[in-house]
């Protein structure tokens, strides 16, 4: 069954069961904040070819990445989820079961975090293309921004960087993976499929004074989350290499050059990046355990500077054109 086939209003009907029932079915959805919170909003939009094939990603699993990226934006921010619209494009001849599919994908990811989907709208166009707004709470106190980053702050880094990348790589060309054992590629292709938004980490940061707080996701990169930052603060960085987690697999699988370029310029990890004094610092990463590490400091440096102690790499200094952009500027 094509979605031409039922028509926009058929599958609405069957969308709507995806939504809460009292929420659904006025122009506009109406969302509770609790007493003293700030309204965080955010969007992201996925387009077939460009952040998802299907080749690489299921129809749940596209659902479950479009969650994640407005997420953890939110988590980025200090902010909890209340809930997200989805703008939906959609050719005439998709099949109905690919939509149904993807909105189960949304719903699996939202149910972690006792969030819902409010709204959206449904249209016409040549290309899928998958647009989402979500919405968070957090104590205005407690937001968490990019351009308070001071020189001397250390660096923490969420999780582990490259993962995203690397399972990319082995979906795309899995004769790679050859001489990986099977846990460990499953590991990969999980954490591009389906990235955890780092939301768990909300409820430890309560003793720390947010204010000294300065950070943002990951997801184009953990040079672009760093960068941005630096930009935005009018500060550089030193990045000590040796101090980056990284997946234990890359060792000896990639060289050192494919390790540092999954690392710093794959993007789609999902993990924080958050800057702040070296004694909270220490604090943070002892609560969040094998969770976190401190991996530089803030400078006056304007620039971006990449370290290694083991000359495994030659220290460089790191740009924002390595990464993805939507965007080439042609020169």
């Amino acid at each position: 069954m094509k979605v031409r086939g039922i028509g926009e209003q058929g599958l609405l009907k069957i969308l709507q069961r995806f939504c809460p029932s009292d929420v659904i079915g006025d122009d506009a959805a109406v969302l509770i904040t609790e007493p003293e919170q700030s309204l965080v909003v955010t969007t992201d939009v996925l387009v077939d070819n460009v952040h998802f094939s299907e080749i690489t990603t299921s129809p749940e699993d596209v659902g479950w990445r479009a969650v994640a990226a407005n997420l953890s934006d939110l988590a980025a921010m200090g902010a909890s989820p209340l809930g997200i619209t989805v703008g939906l494009a959609l050719p005439g001849d998709i099949e109905v079961d690919w939509v149904e599919r993807l909105y189960c994908g949304m719903t699996e990811c939202l149910q972690q975090y006792n969030a819902s989907i409010v709204g959206g709208d449904l249209v016409r166009a040549p290309v899928i293309t998958v647009s989402i707004t979500a919405f968070g709470q957090a104590h205005p106190q407690n937001i968490i921004r990019r351009n308070t980053a001071r020189v001397g702050d250390a660096i923490i880094v969420t999780g582990v960087h490259g993962a995203s990348r690397a399972g990319l790589e082995l979906l795309l060309y899995p004769e790679i993976g050859e001489n990986i054992n099977e846990a460990d590629k499953q590991t990969l292709i999980k954490a591009h499929q389906r990235p955890q938004p780092r939301l768990d980490i909300l409820p430890i940061r309560k003793d720390i004074n947010f204010s000294q707080i300065s950070g943002m996701d990951s997801s184009d990169g953990l040079a672009d989350a760093v960068l941005q930052i630096c930009r935005a603060s009018n500060v550089g960085a030193v990045l000590e290499w040796q101090k980056i987690p990284v997946p234990k697999v890359f060792k000896n699988w990639l060289t050192p050059i494919q390790t540092l370029e999954y690392v710093l310029y794959g993007g789609e990890d999902f993990e924080l990046v958050l800057c702040l004094p070296y004694l909270e610092a220490e604090i943070l990463v002892q609560e969040f355990g094998r969770n976190a590490a401190i991996i530089g400091t803030i400078t006056s440096n304007l620039n971006v500077v990449v370290h290694d102690d083991k000359k495994e790499i030659p220290d460089q200094v790191l740009t924002l054109d390595r990464g993805f952009q939507h965007f080439i500027v042609e020169t």
